[in-house]
């Protein structure tokens, strides 16, 4: 399995390539590419979030329960004191990023629901929801956020799986299969709660805005 800087360095120097390609080809603005490069290396890292000592799954929480925290204080700025304001605050960032982070680890496996494309694809609708509903943004800008998302998400598992074969003795390890694969069946209710959930958010996400045309 390939350590986090491998896969911060990889999933940031793809993401660099297919958002100057775009921006080449007129899909993007010049000052759109940072943030599709971000989105592309937060991809890249996300199916490690699942394992209870990662550096993103630390990221992760502790950056959502700073958003949430900021969130409360705009939510309810104006009807209470500033020390009421820290308190709920405080308490907000505490619960997410203690009790429910224990939560998560507790209900996650490594390598298990999570280290599929499935869960790739649950991710990219995320985005494209969130992109397009909170950010109000077009719609193309939305789903090519997230499908740089799915796109860092895929080379994550790809990567895994390459490190999962040893070269050198030209033989396969344990972890073999693992990492890449559309589903879990061994944990197979997980899998089919992200189906479900992809399920839902496809049904509320903007409609596709590309036209593939297939030439014999």
């Amino acid at each position: 399995m390939a350590n986090f800087n491998t896969h911060l360095f990889v999933a940031a120097s793809a993401s660099s390539i297919a958002a100057s390609t775009l921006f080449s080809n007129n899909f993007i603005d010049l000052f759109d590419i940072p943030w599709f490069i971000f989105l592309g290396t937060v991809g890249g890292l996300l199916p490690d979030i699942d394992s209870d000592n990662s550096s993103p799954l630390k990221i992760l929480f502790t950056s959502l329960a700073t958003l949430i925290s900021m969130l409360a204080i705009l939510a309810y700025h104006g009807q209470y004191k500033v020390q009421h304001l820290f308190i709920i605050a405080s308490g907000t960032f505490f619960l997410i990023r203690y009790p429910i982070l224990f939560l998560f680890k507790k209900a996650t496996v490594h390598r298990g629901a999570f280290h599929s494309i499935l869960c790739a694809i649950l991710f990219t609708l995320l985005t494209i929801f969130s992109v397009y509903y909170v950010l109000n943004t077009g719609i193309i800008f939305a789903w090519l956020s997230g499908l740089f998302i799915g796109f860092g998400f895929i080379v994550h598992l790809l990567l895994d799986e390459l490190f999962s074969v040893d070269l050198g003795n030209v033989q396969l390890k344990r972890s073999f299969g693992t990492a890449f694969k559309l589903f879990s069946v061994k944990y197979l209710s997980a899998s089919l709660g992200m189906f479900i959930s992809c399920a839902l958010l496809y049904l509320f996400t903007p409609e596709f805005p590309f036209t593939i045309s297939w030439k014999p």
